[in-house]
């Protein structure tokens, strides 16, 4: 489109002292001829543009030219250089938007700060890529964000949590990075409701060219958080985890959770919703943790392992 052309020379012009025509029309893949109408154009929009001639010649805007940056400080576009770049680990396809658009903020900044800009913005870096090689849940996100941009009903296999398998019919709305796994918030067409759809349960992912109309949703109450924050699933528990098993307590649930008590062990008082994840969770620990309380959780863990138990005697 033309806009987003002419906003792209825009931004080419600001962080460059000179660009060549031919340089820019085969950038945005258009004629010579095209470029020179476009910079007409951002010149009657009131930026500056000045054409230099000779062998070193080019396009470039006049000394000194920004930008209005009065809107943001530098923290705050420090916060949100961060914020771009750490998106940009999550997976690879949005990266060139994510670079552009941190490329547009550095834009903004005067030449005499853009060193300590650079270096704040680079002074934290969250990266929520995964260990290894992961293509299908890659091919999978790209899926899924093209149905969303285009507001496209989808169809897939889904195994839930209790291991049924159903066929959904879904609206997709939002892609939800939430721990170390993504999820889909979706309108399901069988259930008629909203439900979170976890990526890796899904299969056989199908567009059905069948557009439809976006309901309105907020989320910055995080809906898919509400049935988590309802008392009635919430169960508080208190873990007591083995003497060499400290940096685990740690990792998992921070250093300042942790009470030590007077036998070496580690005491975690937290709180979770009660459901197959819990349980998985708390026998993923295998015997450097116990659970103290409540009782049924711990009667609950004796029946799974025994049944754990059973499972291999079986099979000797």
């Amino acid at each position: 489109m033309k806009i987003e052309r002419l906003l792209g020379i825009i931004i080419l012009l600001l962080n460059r002292n000179l660009v060549q025509a031919k340089d820019l029309a085969e950038r945005f893949e258009v004629s010579i001829r095209t470029i020179y109408r476009d910079i007409e154009t951002i010149s009657q929009a009131g930026i500056p543009v000045v054409t230099y001639q000779g062998i070193n010649g080019g396009i470039g805007l006049a000394d000194g030219y920004r930008l209005d940056r009065q809107l943001l400080t530098n923290k705050e576009l420090i916060t949100i250089v961060t914020a771009l770049q750490s998106i940009a680990t999550i997976h690879q396809h949005p990266q060139n938007a994510n670079q552009a658009l941190v490329e547009k903020i550095n834009t903004i900044i005067p030449k005499t700060q853009s060193e300590q800009f650079q270096s704040l913005s680079q002074q934290v870096i969250y990266d929520f890529s995964q260990w290894g090689q992961h293509s299908k849940l890659e091919e999978m996100l790209e899926h899924l964000k093209q149905a969303i941009d285009s507001s496209t009903r989808i169809s897939f296999i889904y195994r839930n949590a209790k291991g049924e398998v159903n066929d959904r019919l879904v609206e997709p709305y939002t892609l939800v990075r939430k721990g170390p796994s993504w999820y889909l918030y979706a309108y399901c067409c069988n259930k008629q409701e909203f439900r979170f759809f976890k990526v890796y349960r899904m299969k056989d992912l199908q567009y059905l060219n069948d557009p439809f109309t976006r309901k309105s949703i907020s989320t910055k109450e995080l809906p898919w958080n509400q049935s988590w924050r309802q008392s009635s699933s919430v169960i508080s528990l208190v873990l007591r985890f083995d003497p060499n098993a400290r940096h685990l307590a740690e990792e998992y649930f921070g250093v300042e959770e942790v009470q030590p008590d007077q036998d070496g062990y580690s005491l975690v008082y937290a709180s979770f919703p009660e459901d197959d994840w819990l349980y998985g969770f708390i026998l993923s620990f295998g015997p450097l943790l116990e659970v103290i309380e409540p009782i049924h959780v711990r009667k609950r863990i004796i029946e799974l392992s025994a049944e754990i138990v059973k499972k291999y005697e079986q099979n000797k």
